[in-house]
């Protein structure tokens, strides 16, 4: 009786502890635009996942499999000797009542992308007054897997350097489709 009483004042005792040294938490973000266009022109521009010529980060796309579940992917980014994304391709839908996709990242650099265990979903649905919505979504953790990570590769540095992926994105989109295709 008094070995019990002495674990449960132990684990009562260092219950704060415990729960303060979890690690990093999983992030999540959604990013939308509005698009003066039609959802199927929309997807005809970023429903490929072999090309993704549209966004303004990237310099070029190499894939296998186009569509296919467990395609593959790798963005080169800036320039032709720029650092490298890989992905692969988890979920796609090409139809009138769901146009997405969703993949997961595989290989990168955090000094490029500060996040790991890092998924994501396209979507195009039409929008309320006409033309499309286009959603972007992102799970994912922080570059530094430990406690105290530095500046560079905390939670805050991650949500902000994927709001800056989805945000450039998605706002060429904007004007790419103001701008009349």
């Amino acid at each position: 009786m008094k070995f019990l009483s002495l674990a449960l004042g132990a684990i009562v005792a260092f219950a704060p502890v415990i729960a303060q040294a979890h690690g990093p938490t999983r992030q999540k973000i959604t990013v939308t635009r509005d698009v003066a266009a039609e959802p199927a022109e929309v997807w005809a521009v970023i429903g490929n996942f072999q090309d993704m010529s549209w966004h303004p980060a990237v310099h070029s796309t190499d894939g296998e499999n186009d569509n296919e579940i467990d395609a593959t992917r790798v963005l080169t980014l800036g320039a032709e000797d720029g650092p490298t994304i890989s992905e692969v391709l988890y979920k796609y839908s090409d139809t009138d009542k769901k146009r997405s996709y969703s993949y997961r990242i595989t290989a990168v650099e955090v000094d490029v992308l500060p996040v790991t265990n890092y998924s994501s979903h396209l979507t195009v649905k039409p929008g309320q007054d006409g033309g499309s919505l286009v959603e972007w979504r992102g799970a994912f953790y922080r570059g530094y897997p430990n406690n105290d990570p530095p500046e560079n590769l905390n939670d805050e540095a991650a949500i902000a350097a994927v709001k800056g992926v989805y945000d450039a994105g998605l706002d060429a989109l904007v004007e790419k489709f103001a701008a009349g295709n």
